[in-house]
């Protein structure tokens, strides 16, 4: 049997010490939502060799490490089911394993065409899509005049290298006009705003055009300064609340950590626009905390003040993907970033999608859900609800 031989192939190469590495592509539609590829390959650990396995989404990547059995389970549990296609790469030979529609297994090897052992460093140094000398990181405060990463802004740097992985994600399945407008709401000081440009502009060389808006004049005047040191001459920062900026054309739609219901602000004017991509990062959950009253079969658990608020931030993000889907969108929720690094870590990204057939009926169906949760949690209307039936 074709899967059998690759199944075994794969755990002779690997007690060998001959596993190069193994990717798995083309998702069935039954896949887990989002899941693009697999990539295994032998890590050396202090509890000896084990398989390392990269799942990578469409917005993020999730790395496991599994003992040879549990490799074993793991991918005869995904040939075939969940991907149709599967390349294993050995120091003797590569093999290819296929199914058809019908789910026929087609198996073929030929001569490897690499022979060097494989790199089984657990802590292998990471491809970044920034480089660390950009002087506008010196500028900012992150590295030094040598283009090293300081020490204290390790975390910093952290964030904004996961935050450049997940807008490259996005660009995969929603990819950018060349002149596409840009507005990051909330840009502060202008870390992620400067990585954002300069990865657009510098590593996929995107003539695309970014406003900051910001608040603070003071923010915004360094900020503009620093771009002009930089030569960044399509980013600026302009000093203005949420709620007063009028873009013309938006493309893309940054909210980064906007406080409370500043963050529907930024959602309201992403959705008025017809922005193709929209990024946030809420933070400050106070609106619906306030006017929560649960009567569902989770009041008992809720009496407590800690479960309540966590309670409360999840029903504002998940109304907000609600709303958005509502309103033509294609959501994801997830962690932004490791709470080792920062609290404030959950993002939602949203593509907008063209309006299928029977458009109108499931986004009754979302409104349907969004109702029945504020019932059961008596929750009266949702800030994002009030701006977007104000401006329908």
């Amino acid at each position: 049997m074709p899967v059998l031989q690759f199944i075994s192939a794969f755990q002779s190469a690997f007690e060998s010490g001959q596993l190069l590495k193994c990717t798995l592509s083309k998702p069935v539609p039954a896949a887990v939502p989002g899941l693009k590829n697999v990539y295994l390959r032998p890590v050396a650990l202090k509890k000896g060799m084990f398989v390392s396995c990269n799942f990578r989404y469409q917005t993020r990547d999730e790395v496991k490490n599994f003992d040879l059995p549990e490799a074993l389970n793991k991918l005869t549990e995904l040939l075939g089911t969940a991907f149709l296609t599967a390349d294993l790469f050995t120091a003797g030979r590569d093999y290819n394993l296929t199914f058809s529609k019908s789910g026929e297994p087609t198996l073929f090897s030929k001569k490897a065409a690499q022979t060097s052992p494989a790199d089984t460093t657990h802590n292998r140094e990471k491809q970044r899509l920034l480089a660390p000398s950009a002087p506008w990181l010196h500028a900012l405060g992150i590295a030094n005049k040598n283009g090293e990463i300081l020490p204290t802004a390790q975390d910093k740097w952290k964030q904004i290298n996961k935050y450049l992985e997940v807008i490259d994600s996005l660009l995969r399945a929603h990819p950018l006009p060349q002149d596409a407008q840009i507005a990051d709401m909330g840009s502060g000081k202008g870390y992620l705003t400067f990585a954002l440009y300069d990865f657009l502009n510098t590593r996929l060389g995107l003539p695309v055009k970014v406003t900051g808006i910001e608040l603070r004049q003071n923010l915004v005047d360094f900020c503009n300064k620093t771009a002009a040191q930089a030569g960044f001459s399509r980013l600026d920062f302009v000093a203005a609340d949420i709620n007063d900026y009028r873009p013309g054309r938006l493309d893309m739609l940054i909210a980064l950590h906007a406080c409370d219901t500043a963050t529907d602000l930024a959602l309201a004017k992403a959705m008025e626009a017809q922005a193709g991509i929209v990024v946030v990062a809420p933070c400050c959950h106070k609106q619906i905390r306030k006017t929560m009253h649960t009567g569902n079969e989770l009041a008992p658990v809720l009496r407590h003040g800690i479960l309540e608020e966590r309670q409360a931030e999840i029903l504002t993000d998940g109304i907000r993907a609600l709303l958005l889907e509502a309103n033509g969108y294609k959501t994801s929720v997830f962690e932004f970033i490791s709470t080792e690094h920062t609290a404030k870590n959950v993002m939602i990204t949203a593509i907008r999608q063209p309006k299928p057939a029977g458009g109108d009926k499931r986004r009754e169906e979302t409104l349907e859900k969004i109702a029945a949760l504020k019932t059961g949690f008596g929750i009266g209307e949702h800030y994002l609800e009030h701006l977007l039936n104000k401006n329908p």
